[in-house]
């Protein structure tokens, strides 16, 4: 069985929320992340600045969401595994560019109805998935993921046709 992060025991009651987002970098820009991470954090502070066109793909809150409905659907990606850390606190990490092609090639091939027949609140609550929103009620919480969805395959798609890489940061 999948293991969800408790949030309650690893913030505590005060918790503002963890997010992910991804940011397309060169090849280059990935090899000199890889030795530096304080470069590469200074690096994502500016990129939007040095390149006001490059893909990057915001998940907010979704991440966990995402992760249950692809890996329900057999096309697994554990954002917080699959990547390579390269800092010591665990917010920052690499994804070659190889990764992300396969990556790319695997979300084109899932099409959003497909992963949407994954959704399942009742059991997503029971094995606490984070944000703990999921209310069979309210189809808002389907159209944030697919909202989301969108965003990754993306980004996703335009960085590997770049042949690029991506960073990707965690913060809580």
């Amino acid at each position: 069985m999948k293991r969800w992060i408790d949030l309650d025991s690893m913030m505590g009651a005060v918790f503002m929320g963890m997010v992910i987002s991804f940011t397309r970098v060169t090849p280059e820009e990935l090899n000199r992340a890889e030795k530096d991470h304080e470069w590469a954090s200074e690096f994502l502070w500016k990129v939007d600045e040095l390149r006001p066109d490059n893909p990057e793909a915001y998940l907010d809150k979704a991440w966990a969401g995402l992760e249950f409905l692809l890996g329900a659907a057999d096309a697994s990606i554990e954002f917080l595994m699959d990547g390579y850390q390269i800092d010591d606190d665990g917010t920052l990490f690499s994804w070659g560019v190889e990764h992300v092609q396969g990556v790319a090639k695997r979300l084109r091939a899932l099409p959003w109805e497909r992963l949407a027949t994954h959704y399942d609140p009742v059991r997503m609550t029971e094995e606490g998935v984070y944000p703990n929103v999921w209310d069979p009620e309210d189809e808002g919480e389907l159209e944030y993921l697919k909202g989301a969805y969108e965003t990754l395959v993306s980004f996703f798609d335009a960085t590997a046709r770049l042949e690029s890489g991506a960073l990707m940061n965690f913060s809580f």
